[in-house]
């Protein structure tokens, strides 16, 4: 009995330094076992309210229908045996070599960088949300002061640049992630796309921090390069790879055509005018981006919202172009397999009571 007893230690023991070990591999190994043990302490602390004469529902506001402290310990239970079971099947995989297995990331699919795609056209929406939020954090008021040019929340901040780039940064770690994963040149192509326009924020943002010479004769050729080759490069990869125009618009026929499908579909000017506007609105959306440009209010908010436009006729062709590598891939995906809108309207109303 005390052998087993000592080989029974031995494997906590060790298990115990595995997960140690983990927790450098994996953040979120031990940041579970935290979270439930602050679960567990937490339906202690309702459990102890209500043996006393303190009111926490009347303290907290909450409903009447909140889980209690039996309630909490219930999910607590569960996280005590999913989180130890859930790490140990990690190590066990990664030690015997199903890295695949065990990583904890899945591949990057396709809604995974069309929403990064559509974020990377918000980017002057989350530098605003950012000044917003530092301007009421620092008791500011909300007038046409917002835009001016202090160092805090300004138009001069750091904070401008380092928001505007994230939503970038982001697709660029995926165009990496899909390298790795398919060992695809084109992604590599692709991530230096996003890159072009990291230089484009960060010069614009200097104007405020260098010597006003140095700005004009250093600073601002370099980010009228970098303007030029992220407008042009941009331009080139949506016509070129994010479309395929060669069929001209399919995405316009419709299963039951209107005036509005025959407008459309099959329609040289659709192809002129979607290259045509998309060139324009490229250039000019670099005009958001930059921080320096943007003392025009009316001007930076009728480019913000032509850059939506763009994203949204973007999408049609995007979509499309990827609905034709599904078709001409081994696995079809019939379209009589895929219910409609007023299909799915009908099943509802059938359940309706």
């Amino acid at each position: 009995m005390e052998i087993s007893g000592h080989i029974v230690l031995s494997l906590g023991f060790q298990l115990l330094q595995d997960w140690m070990g983990f927790s450098y591999e994996n953040e979120l190994g031990p940041a579970r076992l935290v979270l439930t043990m602050m679960v567990w302490l937490w339906g202690v602390c309702l459990w102890v309210f209500s043996q006393s004469t303190i009111s926490y529902v009347k303290i907290f506001d909450i409903d009447q229908n909140h889980l209690t402290h039996r309630e909490i310990w219930k999910c607590s239970t569960w996280l005590t045996i999913i989180v130890p079971t859930s790490m140990t099947a990690y190590l066990y995989l990664y030690s015997h070599g199903e890295v695949s297995l065990a990583a904890s990331q899945p591949p990057i699919s396709f809604p995974d960088f069309f929403l990064a795609d559509i974020l990377t056209s918000m980017a002057k929406v989350f530098s605003d949300l950012e000044r917003s939020a530092c301007r009421m954090l620092h008791n500011q008021v909300a007038t046409i002061a917002w835009f001016e040019a202090d160092s805090i929340c300004g138009s001069h901040s750091v904070a401008i640049p380092l928001v505007l780039v994230i939503p970038y940064i982001w697709r660029l770690m995926q165009c990496l992630r899909q390298y790795k994963d398919t060992k695809e040149k084109t992604t590599l192509f692709n991530a230096l796309k996003y890159s072009t326009a990291v230089p484009v924020i960060f010069l614009s943002a200097l104007k405020y921090h260098v010597l006003p010479d140095r700005w004009t004769y250093v600073y601002h050729p370099l980010w009228l390069i970098s303007s030029f080759v992220n407008s042009l490069y941009s331009f080139y990869w949506d016509v070129t790879r994010d479309w395929d125009l060669s069929v001209f618009t399919r995405i316009f026929k419709f299963n039951k055509p209107t005036w509005w499908s025959d407008l459309l579909y099959g329609q040289n000017w659709v192809y002129y005018w979607v290259i045509g506007s998309n060139l324009i609105l490229r250039c000019t959306w670099t005009y958001k981006l930059s921080a320096h440009l943007r003392h025009n209010y009316l001007t930076v908010f009728t480019i913000t919202a032509l850059e939506m436009l763009r994203r949204f006729q973007w999408i049609f062709f995007r979509v499309e172009n990827e609905w034709n590598k599904i078709s001409k891939s081994s696995i079809q995906l019939p379209m009589t397999d895929i219910p409609n809108e007023d299909e799915k309207l009908v099943d509802l109303s059938d359940h309706t009571v």
